[in-house]
């Protein structure tokens, strides 16, 4: 393990072992004074996350981009603190902690018995939604999580995700798909973020108007398991509490070949997305590279093919 690495898993120790143990008004005001640090600092992942409401929201002038990496900047934090005291969280404020409208296509689809995939894109706090799902709900999901460096972060997320009552996959493994499966079939629950795309089976979709890719597991789970697929979108107000919608279903094509039911659902789990996205743009955490044109190397010598991880 690298000295940098050691140092990240380092920090993050830190986080979840101190900050959760902060009242959550000093926990709120340390992380919006580490927001508007980075904000000013003006480093990679502010200048990306700009880049990107510059097409979320293209008639934006370069003052109106700011507040918006700022308030960005804020809404991310607030997820971090968040999730840091997440696991010292009682029931009772978890489930006070998220009010999702139109929930009833998810509880419906639960109750059918065939399944249901719920596909998010990196708006407001998964990981509180995921919580009040296991809490709330009393009904346990199985998810994937990105293999990070060093292997020790990775184990960390692992366990604190698990400590919310996740079941989760690693994303590289060959096995994840057919477990995924495996529980829908059993009329589980399989949550998903899926609006940026960690292999190269990504799906081309038109978001804002521009090129991206996107996940095609979400579509293809939904195609061999019958499983319901609900789009997912999370927003913050200035209140304590979490809002979100559950979006009506994404049907399976009743024609054509897989690749292209594919591409058409995949479409529209990207048109749900954009939806949340365009209404709260600074909860949209994305400070990578995502669409295509971002990802050519002969436009940005410094992007790598495959973006940031």
């Amino acid at each position: 393990m690298s000295a940098r690495e050691r140092l990240t898993d380092a920090l993050y120790g830190l986080g979840w072992s101190t900050v959760k143990t902060l009242p959550e008004p000093v926990a709120v005001r340390l992380g919006r004074g580490i927001a508007d640090l980075a904000w000013k600092q003006r480093g990679k992942g502010v200048r990306r996350l700009e880049g990107n409401y510059a097409r979320v929201v293209p008639d934006a002038t370069p003052e109106r981009l700011a507040e918006l990496s700022r308030a960005g900047m804020r809404s991310y934090l607030r997820y971090w603190m968040e999730s840091f005291r997440l696991p010292a969280w009682s029931a009772r404020r978890i489930a006070d902690g998220f009010d999702p409208e139109d929930l009833h296509h998810l509880t419906d689809g639960l109750a059918s018995g065939r399944g249901v995939v719920l596909a998010l894109p990196h708006l407001a706090n998964w990981d509180l939604a995921g919580a009040w799902v296991t809490t709330k709900l009393g009904v346990p999901f199985t998810t994937v999580a990105e293999r990070l460096k060093p292997e020790t972060l990775y184990d960390r997320f692992v366990a604190y995700r698990e400590g919310l009552g996740m079941e989760v996959l690693p994303h590289n493994g060959g096995s994840a798909f057919g477990t995924l499966a495996r529980r829908l079939r059993d009329g589980g629950l399989v949550c998903l973020v899926a609006d940026r795309d960690l292999s190269a089976s990504g799906v081309e979709v038109k978001f804002f108007g521009e090129t991206a890719r996107m996940p095609a597991g979400p579509a293809l789970l939904a195609q061999q398991t019958g499983a319901l697929l609900l789009p997912v979108t999370l927003w913050y107000d200035d209140s304590p509490v979490m809002r979100g919608r559950v979006h009506p279903p994404v049907e399976v094509p009743e024609t054509g070949a897989r690749a292209e039911k594919t591409s058409v659902m995949t479409q529209a789990l990207a048109d749900a997305f954009a939806t949340g996205i365009a209404g709260h743009p600074e909860d949209w955490h994305m400070l990578q590279r995502l669409w295509l044109a971002d990802l050519d190397p002969a436009r940005d010598p410094e992007s790598p093919a495959k973006g940031t991880p």
